[in-house]
């Protein structure tokens, strides 16, 4: 080949992987042949998708009903919470407030937010804003830290300085909600303003997501879908709504399947908003960058049969899939599931909200739709992601069955009237237990669960979220109750 062909070659080369890898739109009869297809195998409610493709919307539509037991159907325009998928729109918020030179990705945290602390020396002495956005500080999950916690989010980061590291600094991937939370804090304390006025003014207006809203929008917008979940036997039904009224950066976001196809095009345009630039590349694409490695357990890899490297970036996850690097991001909430994809060199993204609890069905259906659009071998996720589920649940239930046939035939080494009182903690505050008709119960923020003894001083939850939960009362050689071993956390008596 001459030197001016190959050059040619070189110069034309990222237009032919690009047509290659775009492959061709399938028509909108056939997406929603697939989608009724899931929906009927997972039997969720209703279902919202938005699908961008090649710049434009290729599909948008609603399905199924906002609530059983009621005609309203779920639109294009129906709201739902997007729980976690909250975070790649903080991340974006961020890396416009980087390209306005308020912020700095590697800012330290205390330079916005002069109160954080770790209780890690070298932790808080080093830890910076995209620390918190790859969840790389070695702070433990700690859920229960922001489940069903009525303290607001600046109240629940300052607990964050109470908790020991569950890894040493930047050496592990560990998913960490609240630290996220903060960065979204230190953004708007640099931009002097709040996050949830920053989230309107510089992402909802200018990309005319009008039904989303920084928390849930109230009773007064009627096109909002219900949660929903399968009860003991088996049935699905409506359950109490989890009550987002508290801004946060890393999982209070509520918008409609319109406002997100909105958002995936910015992500899939570099940044560009009807021909303008709303967020700068670079600092887009450094939200898309991978900057923790994620370790993929057995579980992970068996969900994922085509992936091999599996990261998080600046509030997205990332990994190969079949030949093709795909970001992504799901949510849940109690009755609800969120799911964001996109598949860059394609120019291909898809949201999913279902208003189902604990279903796979958005991942599967995210991939038989990354399949179809990108002219990909067919397989039945389906099948896949539901065996894998049905494994999941009978490897819980064999795990609680061998937890109860272990344990020991031991009393408990005080009368149940010694364990009542109130058990505190530095970071999860405080937990009551009474005792009502003979029986303790457990009770901490707005969570409430009755106790049944496990063994000696060691009692079990019997409701949810804490069901097989154990707690363990500490007894001195006095005879005293002293603390109460709860959550993988110490609670003090108070006197």
């Amino acid at each position: 080949m001459s030197r001016l062909g190959f050059s040619a070659t070189l110069l034309f080369m990222p237009l032919l992987l690009a047509d290659r890898a775009m492959g061709q739109s399938p028509p909108p009869a056939q997406i929603d042949i697939i989608v009724k297809e899931a929906l009927k195998f997972w039997k969720a409610p209703g279902l919202a998708i938005a699908i961008v493709y090649d710049g434009r919307i290729a599909y948008l539509q609603g399905y199924g009903v906002r609530e059983l037991g009621k005609a309203d159907a779920v639109t294009a325009d129906t709201v739902f919470p997007l729980a976690s998928c909250s975070k790649p729109l903080t991340a974006t918020l961020l890396a416009m407030l980087v390209d306005d030179r308020t912020l700095n990705w590697d800012d330290p945290v205390r330079k916005h937010l002069p109160w954080f602390k770790l209780a890690d020396p070298l932790a808080d002495r080093n830890v910076t804003v995209r620390d918190l956005l790859c969840h790389r500080t070695g702070l433990g999950k700690h859920d229960a830290l922001w489940y069903r916690s009525p303290l607001p989010m600046e109240e629940r980061v300052r607990r964050l300085a109470f908790l020991e590291l569950s890894h040493p600094f930047r050496t592990t991937f560990e998913y960490q909600a609240v630290a996220f939370g903060a960065a979204g804090l230190a953004g708007a304390a640099a931009a002097k303003s709040t996050w949830h006025d920053l989230i309107r003014q510089r992402l909802f207006v200018p990309l005319e997501m009008r039904s989303a809203s920084p928390v849930f929008p109230g009773p007064a917008p009627a096109n909002c879908a219900s949660p929903h979940r399968r009860n003991a036997s088996g049935s699905i039904e409506v359950i109490d709504r989890y009550p987002l009224d508290q801004p946060d950066p890393a999982g209070s976001i509520h918008a409609s399947a319109r406002d997100l196809a909105k958002f995936l095009r910015l992500q899939l345009d570099d940044g560009l908003w009807q021909g303008k630039p709303l967020v700068s590349r670079d600092n887009l694409r450094e939200t898309h960058e991978p900057h923790s490695l994620i370790r993929g357990d057995d579980f992970i890899r068996a969900l994922n049969p085509f992936s091999h490297v599996f990261t998080y970036g600046l509030g997205w996850f990332g990994q190969d899939y079949r030949g093709r690097w795909v970001l992504l991001h799901g949510g849940q909430i109690a009755g609800f599931r969120a799911q964001l994809t996109l598949v860059p060199e394609a120019r291909l993204g898809i949201a999913l909200l279902n208003n189902l609890d604990r279903t796979w069905m958005n991942f599967a259906l995210s991939n038989t739709l990354v399949d179809r659009f990108c002219q990909l071998p067919a397989k039945d996720w389906n099948e896949h992601c539901f065996a894998l589920a049905q494994l999941s649940e009978r490897l819980e239930e064999a795990r609680v069955k061998k937890l109860y046939a272990d344990r020991r035939d031991i009393k408990p080494s005080v009368p149940l009237a010694a364990y009542v009182g109130t058990y505190a903690d530095p970071a999860y505050g405080s937990c009551i237990i009474s005792l009502e008709k003979d029986r303790l119960h457990w009770q901490w923020h707005n969570l409430r669960s009755p106790l049944e003894h496990f063994e000696a001083d060691t009692f079990s939850g019997t409701a949810e979220p804490v069901d097989h939960f154990l707690f363990t009362f500490v007894v001195n050689d006095q005879g005293q109750v002293t603390g109460l071993r709860a959550m993988d956390r110490l609670f003090h008596r108070q006197r």
